[in-house]
C-alpha cells in the first residue's frame, strides 16, 4: 500500500475529511488530495504535521505492516497521547498512574501470601 492509501485508510478510520485533516494539520486542501491520489509525496515536515492531526505515527503514514518492526500497542497510545491537551495529559497520567499502583499493590500481596 503507498502512502496516499495509508494517509485516506487512517483518515477514513477516525472520521475524518480532507476538509478537516487540512485544517486541523494546517496542509491545504488540494494538497491533501493530491497526497492521498499519491500525486505527490509529503515533506517531512508535513509527515510530521499529518501524524500529528490524525493522532497517529509517521511510521504508520511512511511503512506498510510488513515493512516496519512490529509496533508496541501502547507505544502507540502514548505517541497519540502527545497531541492531547494539557488538562488530558494530567488525566491520562493519573490513569496511568493509578493502574501502576494498583498492580505493584496486587504484585506486593500476592507474594505476601
Amino acid at each position: 500500500m503507498n502512502f496516499g492509501k495509508r494517509l485516506a485508510r487512517i483518515r477514513k478510520e477516525q472520521k475524518m475529511t480532507q476538509i478537516v485533516l487540512s485544517e486541523i494539520s494546517g496542509c491545504h486542501i488540494n494538497m491533501v488530495r493530491r497526497y492521498e491520489a499519491n500525486k505527490v509525496q509529503p515533506s517531512l515536515d508535513v509527515i510530521r504535521r499529518l501524524s500529528v492531526a490524525l493522532s497517529t505515527s509517521a511510521d504508520s503514514l511512511v511503512f506498510s505492516e510488513d515493512e516496519r518492526c512490529q509496533q508496541d500497542e501502547l507505544k502507540m497510545l502514548f505517541e497519540a497521547a502527545g497531541s492531547l491537551s494539557p488538562e488530558e495529559k494530567d488525566v491520562a497520567k493519573a490513569l496511568l498512574e493509578s493502574l501502576i499502583m494498583r498492580h505493584n499493590a496486587n504484585r506486593f500481596a500476592s507474594q505476601q501470601k
